[in-house]
């Protein structure tokens, strides 16, 4: 019993058939459990992304099987040398795991965890980072001793009851406040000679998110990174659609982004807004999210929500997100624990 619970690890370069089969017959479990309202990501999909080497990011994954069924899976990432936030971030190793119902409370979950955490010794990393949303997941991380860092919202915009009235004034309203600053909506990738200024910026932006207690380190977005983003996407049939804003002299004041898939049809997911500190006041964030929420229903009439992520200490955000008509959806939380009391807990 206890070798057929022994993690095993799964190479997505060379894994056969059945093995694929078997994970996506746990995914979709996982699926029906957490997110049952929304498509499933088909299995090409899957495959592809994860087959992809990413230059920035090393990924493992370790399944526990037994007669071809996959009773638990992990996978955990963490930055590489080549990746421009691996100094302050190489200490950091994200995880994430999931084990069937009817087989939790048998060691499986631990067992994957031991597996992840000689990996972390291999890669020197010494904090391992895990999200929680199920009962059973949050049960599981007290047990552990892992320790609450950030609480997280998810909140969905269903696009039918958006008052597109109100929408269109806070376009008006913020050009009349700030009638200096332009507004440009980019659909697909932004211009290669436009990078170097996004990124810094974007950058800069990314790291005045408030992320509570979660040990992070910078976030650091280069052309190079850019690159092998509109790659991923490319891959996959994704969409990027941009939406920015620029003061008199050029800089970027504010900026927005959402992606579109065909296989996810109805759903466009939000991936970032923010506004530099020093033109926050004047309605520029109200201003480009309501312009993209303008644009994408014209351009996805198939769309039926938006779907976003927030701190759930990110009051600003928050606040135009429920007057926009977001509503919570999920609430998840981000664990930490140290690598050793990892270790003295699991007695690996």
């Amino acid at each position: 019993m206890l070798r057929e619970l022994t993690p095993v690890a799964f190479d997505a370069q060379t894994a056969d058939r059945d093995l694929w089969t078997r994970y996506h017959e746990l995914r979709r479990l996982r699926h029906a459990e957490l997110r049952p309202d929304d498509p499933v990501e088909p299995d090409d999909v899957v495959e592809a992304m994860m087959k992809r080497p990413n230059p920035f990011d090393e990924h493992v994954y370790f399944e526990i099987s037994r007669d071809g069924t996959m009773l638990g899976w992990a996978a955990a990432e963490h930055t590489l040398p080549a990746s421009p936030e691996h100094d302050t971030n190489k200490h950091l190793f994200w995880a994430d795991a999931f084990v069937r119902a009817e087989h939790r409370r048998q060691g499986i979950a631990t067992r994957l965890l031991g597996a992840l955490a000689r990996k972390m010794q291999e890669a020197g990393s010494t904090v391992l980072g895990m999200s929680a949303e199920l009962d059973s997941a949050h049960a599981f991380m007290r047990w552990l001793g892992a320790e609450q860092r950030l609480t997280g919202i998810q909140s969905r915009l269903k696009l039918a009851d958006v008052d597109y009235d109100m929408m269109r004034s806070w376009v008006a309203e913020g050009a009349k406040r700030s009638p200096q600053t332009s507004v440009q909506v980019h659909d697909g990738p932004l211009p290669e000679d436009v990078w170097p200024e996004f990124t810094a910026q974007r950058s800069e932006l990314l790291n005045t998110m408030p992320f509570d207690d979660l040990d992070i380190g910078q976030i650091i977005v280069t052309p190079e990174r850019m690159r092998e983003f509109y790659a991923r996407l490319a891959l996959i049939g994704e969409v990027v659609h941009d939406v920015i804003a620029r003061e008199p002299n050029g800089v970027i004041s504010g900026m927005t982004d959402v992606t579109w898939a065909p296989h996810r049809r109805t759903l466009i997911y939000q991936q970032f807004t923010g506004v530099r500190p020093d033109a926050r006041g004047r309605g520029i964030g109200k201003w480009i999210k309501a312009a993209m929420v303008l644009h994408v229903r014209e351009l996805y009439p198939d769309a039926e929500w938006i779907v976003t992520d927030n701190a759930g200490s990110n009051a600003p955000m928050l606040k135009i997100n429920r007057a926009m008509g977001f509503k919570p959806y999920i609430t998840g939380v981000e664990y930490q624990i140290t690598r050793d009391a990892l270790e003295a807990r699991l007695q690996v």
